[in-house]
């Protein structure tokens, strides 16, 4: 899979702390010796904003990176300043979906715990709208219809030449929740079934008889980059959602995802389950 521009300017700041730190400077001094702001240094290493490719390269010239290294990072600078797909569109993206939208353009895997509604990667039309309809009660049908129509485009991640992983632990509730009423519920858990049964989508039910579980506390994806410092744990809440990168929040979710996958059924007993309620409907 291609490097996107977040990912690269993620990438970036971590390799300039790395370098800084390596040369044993601190943010004001290795500022100084490049002429920019502390401030600006530490922008630039924490990921944030957009960052000039004559800095990056001064910068390594400072801390006696290698030929190799410098080209690298001076590579990165320039990569970071290309837009994703969603700039392009006719109407405004809400800015709770921006960084989501960013991340997942360029993530390798997801694992995806969802304890309230069929993650939006794996819906279909009818139940993503009825979903909006319930939780964006103000929004006027133009708004909703815009929302879904990026909930399908992104879908679009999926069906690449090189898609990434997706690993789903659904709870039963998901499946059992009226969502649109029963034609609704049927076709998507139909397309479910469907999405299931390709090689890069792994679909585990949550039972009820599970019990408590390592993630009581609700639905989050941990968005998973090219290397394990660049992973992002997504949290939902109302308006939006919470994105943690911080060394322990994503080992404490990595480690609640793996007890989830081994609480849940397995694959085949997950598709039994699923049958199962399809046939109900």
């Amino acid at each position: 899979m291609p490097v996107g521009p977040t990912t690269r300017r993620r990438q970036l700041g971590a390799d300039l702390r790395r370098l800084r730190e390596r040369k044993g400077l601190t943010l004001e001094e290795a500022g100084a010796g490049v002429g920019i702001s502390k401030a600006t240094l530490s922008r630039y290493e924490t990921k944030e904003g957009t960052v000039k490719w004559p800095a990056v390269d001064a910068l390594c010239r400072q801390y006696g990176a290698s030929d190799q290294e410098r080209e690298s990072l001076v590579d990165l600078a320039k990569g970071a300043r290309i837009q994703g797909w969603w700039r392009s569109l006719a109407d405004p993206i809400p800015e709770s979906m921006n960084l989501m939208l960013t991340l997942e353009d360029e993530v390798v895997s997801e694992g995806h715990y969802a304890c309230m509604y069929v993650p939006g990667l794996l819906q279909t039309r009818t139940y993503a709208e009825a979903v909006h309809r319930a939780s964006e009660m103000r929004c006027t049908d133009q708004e909703i219809h815009h929302m879904v129509d990026i909930r399908m485009k992104r879908q679009e991640l999926l069906s690449r030449a090189e898609p990434p992983h997706m690993w789903a632990v659904i709870d039963e509730a998901v499946i059992r929740r009226m969502v649109g009423g029963r034609d609704v519920m049927r076709e998507q858990l139909r397309h479910l079934r469907e999405q299931a049964s390709q090689p890069h989508i792994t679909v585990q039910i949550l039972p009820f008889e599970a019990g408590a579980h390592a993630a009581a506390v609700g639905s989050f994806v941990i968005l998973g980059g090219p290397t394990p410092e660049l992973d992002v744990v997504y949290v939902d809440i109302i308006g939006g959602g919470l994105f943690m990168e911080k060394p322990q929040e994503l080992a404490r979710y990595r480690l609640a995802f793996e007890y989830l996958r081994a609480q849940s059924l397995d694959i085949d007993q997950s598709a039994a389950l699923l049958n199962r309620v399809i046939g109900e409907l």
